[in-house]
């Protein structure tokens, strides 16, 4: 077994472990057990356990790497990075909805190199490493084959990061254009849907690093058209995020304005 592919069978136990962990911290259906980092930011008890729990696993698997996760930030360097999101989608986890994730992506300098994403709730596990494919639960996941904008489903995430008016001519243009707009609270799962061909389009006016890291392989992998996220500030800062069906990438990326590549 070659390093990366023990980093991905890492990666892939990992998730699923920290995924049942924080499906047994998760409360029930309600209003939102939570404190607020910001606008619709929420943070649970859960998030710090999950992250420490995989901060950990993974420094005694492979203590050459560095980490980064959402709540704790950057715990060490190294020439490899892991990069953690504990709990995508806390909005809905902190309300008992189904529709989160764990995410667990490793990058070389600017270069994804694979990611494995754990939605305990919905039994599904996304993996995927450079040069070898994407699979859903085992099974190789592709981009879906839609042309047709008027036929596609498309998710447009929301950002306190942007002003509202970006997003209100986001979903208006999208609309326009005769496309079904969703939304479902969960970056990283929108895009994973993106990369299963569930969804034909992602699109975002601002996500972080720790949203994308270990989705952006199972992008590439399936063969969905992608904007260069990790390109100028987007390791620091976050960036755009455009993910679609090849067949619907340019004019989607039109109505956007976001290029991609």
């Amino acid at each position: 077994m070659s390093a990366l592919d023990r980093r991905l069978a890492t990666a892939t136990a990992l998730a699923e472990a920290a995924g049942r962990l924080a499906l047994s911290l998760q409360p029930p259906p309600g209003a939102p057990v939570a404190s607020l980092k910001g606008a619709q930011d929420w943070l649970t008890e859960a998030d710090g356990a999950v992250e420490g729990f995989i901060a950990r696993s993974l420094a005694e698997a492979f203590p050459e790497d560095g980490f980064q996760g959402e709540e704790t930030g950057t715990g060490r360097e190294g020439a490899l990075r892991w990069v953690v999101d504990p709990i995508d989608g806390t909005s809905n986890f902190a309300r008992g909805s189904k529709r989160f994730c764990v995410s667990i992506g490793l990058l070389d300098g600017r270069t994804p190199l694979l990611g494995a994403i754990a939605a305990p709730a919905l039994g599904e596990i996304f993996a995927a490493r450079q040069g070898c494919g994407a699979t859903l639960n085992g099974a190789p996941i592709h981009a879906a084959a839609t042309t047709d904008l008027a036929r596609a489903q498309i998710e447009c995430g929301w950002s306190a990061r942007r002003p509202n008016a970006g997003y209100y001519a986001l979903a208006q243009g999208v609309m326009d254009a005769g496309a079904m707009l969703r939304a479902g609270g969960s970056g990283a799962l929108g895009l994973a849907d993106v990369a299963a061909g569930r969804i034909d389009g992602y699109v975002e006016l601002h996500i972080n690093l720790w949203d994308v890291a270990a989705a952006l392989v199972l992008l590439a992998e399936a063969g969905a058209t992608v904007s260069p996220f990790t390109a100028g500030a987007g390791l620091t800062d976050g960036n755009v995020i455009l993910a679609a069906a090849p067949g619907i990438a340019p004019i989607l990326s039109g109505i956007a304005g976001i290029p991609v590549t």
